[in-house]
């Protein structure tokens, strides 16, 4: 059975389902995001994708073709010699009358003000408590908090959502979607029960007929396990979750060779620039992708419809049968024991 689920989440972005797509760089194109959108989540468009503000007014556009409900936009704020035109990128925002803002990277403070006035409603991607807090108190509206076992960067705690998510729900004020790890109506129904408001998901996306990506990808994901990521740039401190390939072994081997005196130079080849090879060529082992744990989870490339739809059933299926089951009356010792 489906269910309909209300939480903060859906409230704040006006959306059907508790369910967001990732904003992942040459994923996170219009068609996808609409296709989320339509189902009744939150579409991403991956800002630093379209790589210029022209190109993302044209992507925002695209996409309100394709679909009439709410969808956002991801800007990845990062330290560069020369970094992305952010002021143009944002501009295209406002302009493009988009009301969602998904930000992550560097605390995004410098443009809050900017999204507030534009009346611009931001959710932050974490990876820890502390930097959740401090995002709240810079007056993000949400937060995404990304557990140890998320694709891509999951920060330098290795702190998973088991433990992660009960924690940010104790600490936080404003609601949050869990990210890491979600790929069906479990993930949705256990990151609820644990004070998430809605799921992220990003590497079960890339697994669907909309992601604009080359089918040796969804492939690779449906063929691996869970014991196939890796954690690479660790002894730089910019750790990344990618699935293994010949690439990420060439990586590990000199982070092997070099230990500590490694420098970003050292492993350029194998993570600058290759993503367009990746995801739109097919070329698997060209370097490091960003995948997460789950895909010892994902089987398949269904629609993104049918796999909403799934979702939400299995959710529906957990909560009004299985855990529904489970609840019985407690005995009179028990019940005189819990009120003493």
């Amino acid at each position: 059975m489906s269910v309909v689920l209300r939480t903060r989440i859906t409230d704040l972005f006006g959306i059907e389902r508790p369910i967001v797509q990732g904003g992942m760089h040459c994923v996170g194109q219009a068609p996808l995001a609409a296709a989320v959108s339509n189902a009744g989540g939150l579409g991403l468009i991956t800002g630093l994708t379209m790589g210029t503000p022209e190109k993302l007014a044209a992507e925002i556009r695209r996409c309100r073709e394709l679909t009439d409900k709410p969808f956002g936009v991801n800007v990845t704020f990062l330290p560069a010699v020369v970094p992305p035109d952010y002021p143009g990128l944002i501009k295209a925002i406002v302009d493009g009358g988009v009301r969602i803002v998904e930000t992550a990277g560097n605390n995004p403070s410098k443009w809050m003000p900017l999204f507030k006035e534009a009346g611009i409603k931001v959710i932050h991607k974490c990876t820890s408590v502390r930097h959740a807090l401090k995002a709240e108190s810079i007056g993000v509206d949400a937060l995404s908090i990304d557990g140890f076992e998320c694709g891509g960067h999951p920060g330098e705690d290795d702190v998973p959502n088991m433990v992660l998510l009960p924690l940010a729900a104790d600490a936080l004020k404003v609601p949050f979607v869990a990210s890491g790890g979600m790929a069906d109506g479990r993930s949705l129904v256990a990151a609820l029960s644990m004070g998430a408001e809605g799921i992220n998901m990003g590497t079960r996306f890339v697994a669907t007929v909309e992601a604009p990506v080359h089918d040796n990808v969804k492939q690779a994901i449906v063929a691996a396990s869970e014991l196939d990521t890796r954690l690479v740039m660790r002894p730089l401190r910019n750790t990344e979750r990618v699935l293994n390939n010949a690439g990420v072994e060439r990586i590990l081997a000199k982070e092997r060779e070099l230990g500590s005196a490694i420098r970003f130079e050292d492993v350029l080849e194998q993570v600058a620039g290759v993503y367009p090879r990746v995801m739109y060529k097919g070329e698997m082992d060209a370097g490091a992708w960003s995948c997460g744990m789950v895909a010892g989870l994902i089987h398949d490339v269904p629609t993104v419809a049918a796999l909403m739809d799934r979702i939400m059933a299995q959710a529906g299926e957990i909560i009004a049968a299985r855990l529904s089951s489970m609840v019985q009356p407690a005995s009179p010792r028990v019940a005189a024991q819990a009120s003493a």
